[in-house]
């Protein structure tokens, strides 16, 4: 057990006095080192040692003063020596030294004065003998009470999970069964982490295993299993002639040390990576994001990107902040000099339950636990200033593990959980040790969290934690698209989403919300007002989905209280992708004060924006679904869907092939069309397509090359598992799906990319062919495009649509048939617009060569498009009978309350 830092300094103070004389190195340096250690209650014969041999560069042979592997190197000199040179040479012994034994310090020293070398951080501090008692804290490392500053790429976090996972690799490889290798992992650990941190004696897993096995690795799974019952068990009922060193080892609890596992084995270099395993520094793990790297061992594919599978913690801050600590926050600033509120607030701590039914690893539990312990100890502060706190600090502590709940799906991930938890309390605990100069350590473990290995969409989430006793439900649930769920995860959203129509358009994720909602539901004996938030991808709240899923929740009484619109969530860990999500916060009941947080960049920060209601769009808007429609909700032209050929490729053509077939049948000339899809009529280039819908069989009759492309489209479609697709094995010479009409029409792209302001429109000539991957307003006028290329229609795009990653996806049935139009613009406004719709394409027409994706990059569009678009905004939104909209979010708000109007009637 650690010494307390009140302990701590008192001893500080008086080696200062002790040693204030001290000169020479020959004479002095070993005992000073050795007292130096005992300040912190730790045996340097134990740790570390003197005169370390080691190869310089240069080949000659050093000796290290003292090193204690891969933790700190000194280098001591006498009385009025250069530190600065000490230090040079202290770092000219690093080549000389393997990977594990590398020290995240050096201490330099001439007796006066100290100088500490933080090599992770570059840090460095210098103080003289007589402030020792003072900067003591800076030497936390050695009295197992380090503190540490997680980042979500921390090359710490790296190295133990690439360690652990050689040893993995090696018992793998010998056939020990996989549960029972899991259970061990985390037994490891949990040791490693002990002997680090204060829970174990420093360096005593190190020492039994290098002490008491045998160098061969013969006897190392024996003694395994005899420490782990010994862990086990409590100090009376150990037997009484149990071996000296293992009855230094405490009592540990948490039935983590209880099941009885098959014994492994081991050899020479087993031993040796496990004792590699012990020479690195354990006290700074991250357990939230060293779970997850832990859990990457075990996938020899995911190892090679270690890191790209952990949740970093600045996201999962964007959900618990809004969804309960900055509440909690602001009530503790109210109320913190009140002794008696503050009291209670301490209480209602200790009350609140936490439950993520997709837990992983446990990150967001983790994190969220490590924020309750910091506000925990601020009120702990806030008592102490006011009088109120007594100095047993152990019965002070009142938020434990156990209101922490989870579910997830795999058994070793659930292990973890449940590990991480008891590894960020102890870290925890220590920040209370040294805050409060009192060692406090929960050994043994009373409380656990309660993580059950299970099927949440299957499991009763009430027989989990009953939802009388829960306070939130949160987390980061899988993400898989409707159309690529495997049969088993169809199955289990088929028996969620029951009683939902059209359910099978919905996510994966979708299922949590609903489980959400009917657990969250109030029961007839009454329950909390539970508040969920879960991360998402954005789909959710977008296209089909939202009529599908959010008009459920609505009718179940859902309000969201708070959400992200779509960012880009990605970690820096290399090889990572990027997914975008959206994150929601929601509830029964319906909360004054609401706040969207809106991306200017998806990559960026957010800015909060206060809201007056959150519609499932996203939008600051009454709560409305927008229903799938075949035909507008006012009265426009009709949008279609472009040209499908579904031919395997035949009836499409490159430049050179349509020339080629021009030149073979002259005829065919008004028959070889262009063929305009999303990526041609944005970004140029040409394709050309077979429109033979007119065209006598008598003229392509003549052509070879149509012939052999016609057999191979009749080939391609009788080969379809579809029977519609080989029903059109009868008409090889016509496309799938034709919508074409020989007359101008509107071509708007169906993908266009996210960083567009407008998604670029354009009229086509009717000697083109459009493809599915476009949409076609066939009858459309200058006031049509004009209003399609507004700012305004462009806002409506941006919140209803489907996304294709990031991309707006548009669509006929969503986006266009529910779009509200101006209602009766007068004759002087359609003119107005119609002036201002040609002056965009003039204004297009100046940069001839430039392609669509040049025009409306928002780096590249230019000053005279931009200005035309800026008259035709005016103009726009005049007809809507508004002279200015402040933002995006202000002109959604005025469409969804047009749309209710027409809706409506």
């Amino acid at each position: 057990m650690p010494l307390s830092w009140n302990e701590i300094k008192d001893r500080a103070l008086a080696f200062s006095r002790e040693w204030q004389h001290a000169e020479s190195e020959d004479a002095d340096a070993k005992s000073f080192w050795d007292a130096f250690f005992n300040i912190f209650g730790v045996s340097r014969r134990r740790v570390a040692s003197f005169e370390r041999k080691v190869k310089k560069l240069d080949g000659r042979d050093g000796f290290i003063d003292l090193l204690w592997k891969g933790v700190v190197l000194i280098e001591h000199k006498s009385r009025g020596k250069d530190l600065d040179r000490a230090y040079q040479q202290a770092r000219g012994y690093f080549p000389g030294l393997k990977d594990n034994e590398l020290p995240r310090y050096i201490i330099v020293s001439d007796f006066a004065r100290f100088r500490i070398h933080d090599l992770e951080t570059d840090e460095a501090f210098e103080f003289a003998l007589q402030e020792l008692h003072r900067e003591v804290k800076r030497f936390a490392f050695l009295a197992g009470y380090q503190t540490h500053v997680y980042q979500d790429q921390d090359p710490v976090n790296i190295r133990a999970a690439e360690k652990m996972g050689r040893l993995y690799d090696q018992l793998k490889a010998i056939g020990y069964p996989n549960h029972a290798l899991q259970v061990y992992l985390v037994r490891l650990l949990f040791c490693l982490f002990a002997e680090d941190t204060g829970i174990f004696e420093r360096s005593l897993f190190t020492d039994y295993i290098r002490e008491r096995t045998a160098e061969d690795g013969s006897d190392l799974a024996a003694k395994l299993d005899e420490l782990f019952q010994v862990l086990n068990k409590p100090t009376p009922a150990r037997l009484k002639n149990l071996d000296e060193q293992l009855n230094q080892f405490p009592y540990i609890n948490g039935k983590l040390f209880t099941e009885r596992i098959d014994t492994a084995a081991f050899d020479s270099k087993m031993r040796d990576a496990l004792l590699d395993c012990c020479a690195l520094d354990w006290s700074p793990i991250s357990p939230a994001i060293f779970g997850a790297l832990f859990q990457s061992i075990m996938d020899s594919t995911a190892r090679r990107n270690l890191g790209a599978h952990y949740t970093s913690e600045k996201n999962i801050q964007k959900l618990i902040h809004p969804l309960f600590l900055d509440e909690l926050r602001a009530e503790f600033e109210k109320i913190k000099t009140n002794k008696n509120k503050l009291f209670e607030f301490h209480k209602k701590l200790r009350s609140l339950t936490f439950f993520d039914p997709a837990c992983g690893c446990g990150n967001f539990l983790v994190i969220t636990y490590r924020e309750l312990r910091l506000l925990e100890l601020d009120v702990l502060r806030a008592a102490r200033t006011s009088g109120q706190l007594s100095l047993d600090v152990h019965g002070l502590i009142q938020i434990d593990v156990d209101q922490f709940y989870g579910i997830e799906i795999e058994e070793f991930p659930a292990q973890i959980a449940q590990v991480a938890l008891w590894l960020i309390d102890h870290q925890m605990n220590l920040k209370v040790s040294e805050e409060f100069g009192l060692y406090f350590a929960r050994i043994p473990l009373k409380a656990s969290a309660n993580i059950v290995h299970g099927n949440a969409l299957t499991l009763d989430w009430d027989s989990v934690l009953p939802r009388q006793r829960c306070s939130h439900v949160l987390g980061n649930p899988p993400f898989v698209g409707a159309k690529y769920m495997n049969d088993a995860q169809r199955s289990d959203t088929q028996a969620v989403f029951d009683g939902i129509p059209s359910a099978g358009l919905l996510d994966f994720v979708a299922a949590w919300y609903v489980k959400a909602a009917r657990y969250i539901a109030l029961p007839a004996n009454g329950a909390r007002a539970i508040r969920c938030a879960f991360v998402s991808t954005n789909s959710i709240c977008q296209g089909e989905q939202v009529g599908v899923l959010w008009g459920w929740m609505l009718q179940q009484g859902i309000k969201i209280h708070f959400a992200h619109r779509t960012f880009s969530w990605r970690n820096e860990a290399r090889g990572v992708a990027a997914v975008h999500c959206i994150i929601v916060g929601f509830g029964l009941q319906d909360e004054p004060n609401k706040t969207l947080y809106d991306y200017e960049d998806i990559k960026g920060e957010p800015h909060a924006v206060a809201a007056a209601n959150i519609n499932p769009y996203l939008v600051d808007a009454s709560d409305v679904v927008l229903a799938r429609r075949g035909k507008p909700i006012c009265d426009v032209p009709t949008i279609a869907f472009g040209n499908q050929p579904i031919d395997g490729g035949h009836l499409l053509m490159t430049p050179s092939e349509a020339d080629e077939l021009r030149r073979e049948t002259p005829e065919l000339q008004p028959y070889v069309r262009l063929f305009l899809g999303a990526e041609e009529f944005i970004n140029g280039g040409e394709r050309y397509c077979l429109w033979l819908k007119d065209c006598p069989p008598s003229v392509f009759r003549k052509s070879k090359l149509v012939l052999d492309r016609l057999n191979s489209v009749r080939k391609f479609r009788l080969e379809s598992k579809r029977p519609a697709t080989r029903k059109l094995a009868e008409v090889p010479s016509t496309f799938a799906f034709v919508s074409h009409i020989e007359a101008p029409y509107i071509v708007v792209p169906s993908v266009s990319s996210e960083r567009r302001q407008f998604v670029p429109i354009g009229f086509s000539s009717p000697e083109m062919v459009v493809s599915n991957l476009c949409l076609a307003v066939y009858d459309a006028t200058l006031f049509h495009f004009g209003i399609l290329s507004s700012t305004m229609h462009n806002a409506w795009v941006r919140a209803v649509c489907g996304r294709l990653k990031s991309d707006f996806r548009y669509s006929a049935a969503i986006v266009y048939n529910n779009f509200p139009w101006p209602d009766a613009p007068s004759d002087k406004q359609r003119s107005a617009i119609e002036t201002a719709a040609q002056a965009v394409l003039e204004a297009r027409a100046q940069f001839a060569n430039a392609s669509l994706a040049d025009l409306y990059d928002p780096l590249t569009m230019p000053p005279p498009l931009l200005k035309a678009h800026q008259a035709l905004d005016k103009c726009v939104d005049a007809a809507y009978g508004k002279t200015k909209f402040g933002s995006d979010a202000e002109r959604v708000a005025f469409l969804f309350e047009r749309y209710q109007a027409l809706a409506t009637a």
